[in-house]
């Protein structure tokens, strides 16, 4: 079970963030429903190529300052 919780708000800046990061996920398809956060992980880990702890590491550093740029 994922360690965070997201609302489509704080997704689309997780989002930007991640894209800014991996800029050929530009062109995947990823998709999130709230309450589905682990299928979301699992979505990053496939195109990022990294272990789930990595996954939610970063999108908990993304959403300790989401109005922020850096990741």
């Amino acid at each position: 079970m994922a360690s965070f919780t997201l609302t489509p708000e704080t997704w689309t800046k997780v989002k930007i963030k991640f894209l800014r990061k991996y800029r050929d996920l530009a062109q995947a398809e990823i998709n999130f429903t709230p309450g589905q956060e682990d299928s979301l992980v699992t979505q990053l880990m496939d195109l990022v190529k990294r272990d789930r702890e990595y996954v939610e590491f970063t999108i908990k550093k993304a959403l300790a300052d989401p109005e922020g740029n850096r990741l």
